[in-house]
């Protein structure tokens, strides 16, 4: 197998976690209770892991254009914390959990801007595609010591209350 060569990201050290900021809620977010509708938050989650893919890992939309490959999200659950409001700026701290050869497991919080809040988290897990065939693949090879390392990095931080949580009515 021939070595591709990463075009974004590196080789770490990892952030603990990756950080995003800069993000904004748009108004046209904002629904008829007078904050973010449920539908922009994955919007916005998405926007951010889209960064973090590329600058952090090389595995965006840098990796389809250059490997021919690129994450898919297969499965994700979000909890709702608290309100985001028009205009209200937030960022991300992404935690990778675990990792194989064409998957990845990841925790996300978006977190306001003015007080460091979370408003809310998302845990998803990502398979990489092959754009010629349009099933899973292995990541480029590459990219598996960079999850390692991003991996290892993350390892002490404390797990997330959300993480797994199941969804029902909590019956007493």
């Amino acid at each position: 197998m021939t070595r591709q060569i990463p075009h974004s990201g590196h080789d770490g050290p990892y952030p603990a976690p990756v950080e995003v900021a800069g993000q904004q809620a748009l108004p046209e977010w904002i629904d008829y209770n007078g904050h973010m509708n449920v539908g922009y938050y994955g919007v916005a989650f998405d926007r951010a892991l889209e960064v973090m893919l590329d600058d952090h890992l090389g595995l965006g939309e840098t990796c389809v254009a250059t490997a021919g490959c690129g994450p898919y999200v297969i499965q994700s659950h979000q909890h709702f914390l608290r309100e985001v409001k028009a205009g209200e700026a937030f960022g991300y701290r992404f935690r990778l959990l675990d990792h194989d050869s064409k998957r990845l497991h990841y925790f996300a919080e978006m977190v306001a801007g003015a007080d460091g809040a979370t408003c809310a988290t998302q845990e998803a897990l990502i398979v990489n595609v092959s754009q010629a065939t349009g099933r899973s693949a292995p990541f480029p090879d590459w990219a598996l010591p960079r999850l390692e390392r991003m991996a290892q990095d993350h390892r002490q931080l404390p797990d997330p209350p959300q993480r797994g949580a199941g969804l029902g009515i909590r019956r007493r």
